[in-house]
């Protein structure tokens, strides 16, 4: 038996039970492993509440890690016990110990932290399919990324400007500024005293942005779309303030033919290829040093609804990760 933590109805953080749980042996085509440190992340929020509907009830929360491999299952061959790992995948990821699909897991490079590794694999994938993949970021592209100093939001203001790019960033509070100024936001906008929209045209001298990066959701639209050069992308990937809902698809057209897209991480990583190629593009960077992985703050596994509770009233900054 170990520690986990399971979602039993759904509801608020309250619903997250800290319980003990029997995993079992690694059947075929799956590891063990032994988790040192768990991602913490909007998603699980997302099927805490039922926004996303889970498998079944109860299921454990959470959906990135990393560990070492304690066992291995019958048919699979490219791992082995004391194998360093880390992952993204949706449920089981709050728990001490937990079984994995072996083509899902990626092997974790020497130079990069379990605690690390567990703040990153679905921000930092979700990033480098956000910058490489659904719109390609190149030197000299103008991009507006909203909720800068968040988890995602650090990792893409960081590889942005490293790719060359002139990067644009909003907040919610005048301490996140500074986070933002310190990740390679050029110019940051608080978006609860400044309208932006407004702000990113005087910026831009009315130029606009290529690309507007958008994980917050109902707060910023349709005001994201005043952002966009014609022919220009908004990417909505996520809804930490409530998913956008009765989106005028006549608005693109009204605002210059405008493309829109709503992403998902696990499109972009769907085959065992994409997803090692997407992952050791994150781990370049980040072994580089051009990209750090800024952990905000550490919570005991037993503490994963304070965890979640501190993430939806917006009180953390970066990532944030459990430790078992």
């Amino acid at each position: 038996m170990v520690a986990a933590v399971r979602i039993h109805k759904n509801g608020g953080p309250e619903v997250l039970t800290y319980e003990e749980i029997e995993v079992g042996a690694p059947g075929e085509g799956q590891i063990k492993i032994k988790q040192h440190a768990c991602g913490v992340n909007f998603i699980d929020t997302y099927f805490r509440t039922g926004l996303y509907p889970a498998p079944s009830l109860p299921f454990v929360n959470g959906s990135e890690g990393a560990g070492e491999v304690i066992a291995v299952g019958p048919g699979v061959k490219d791992w082995k016990v004391g194998d360093r790992v880390a992952y993204t995948l949706a449920h089981n990821g709050y728990a001490a110990e937990r079984l994995l699909p072996a083509d899902r897991g990626v092997k974790l490079p020497d130079n990069i932290s379990y605690e690390q590794a567990a703040g990153m694999m679905l921000k930092g994938m979700t990033t480098r399919y956000l910058l490489r993949k659904t719109f390609r970021v190149e030197k000299g592209s103008r991009v507006l990324i909203h909720a800068a100093a968040g988890g995602v939001g650090q990792i893409a203001c960081q590889w942005a400007n490293h790719l060359g790019a002139e990067v644009i960033g909003t907040v919610g509070s005048k301490a996140k500024i500074e986070i933002a100024k310190s990740v390679g936001c050029h110019h940051v906008i608080n978006y609860n005293e400044e309208d932006f929209a407004k702000r990113v045209k005087e910026i831009t001298g009315g130029k606009l942005c290529d690309v507007v990066y958008d994980g917050v959701g109902a707060a910023t639209y349709p005001a994201s779309l005043d952002c966009i050069r014609p022919l220009g992308m908004w990417v909505s990937f996520g809804n930490a303030s409530g998913p956008v809902k009765d989106f005028n698809l006549g608005l693109l057209a009204q605002k210059g033919s405008l493309f829109a897209t709503r992403p998902t991480l696990f499109s972009y990583i769907a085959s065992r290829e994409q997803l090692v190629e997407t992952a050791n593009d994150l781990f370049d960077v980040v072994g580089s040093g051009a990209v750090k992985i800024p952990i905000s703050k550490t919570y005991a596994l037993k503490d994963a609804a304070q965890a979640q509770t501190d993430l939806e009233a917006r009180k953390t900054t970066g990532s944030i990760i459990l430790k078992p």
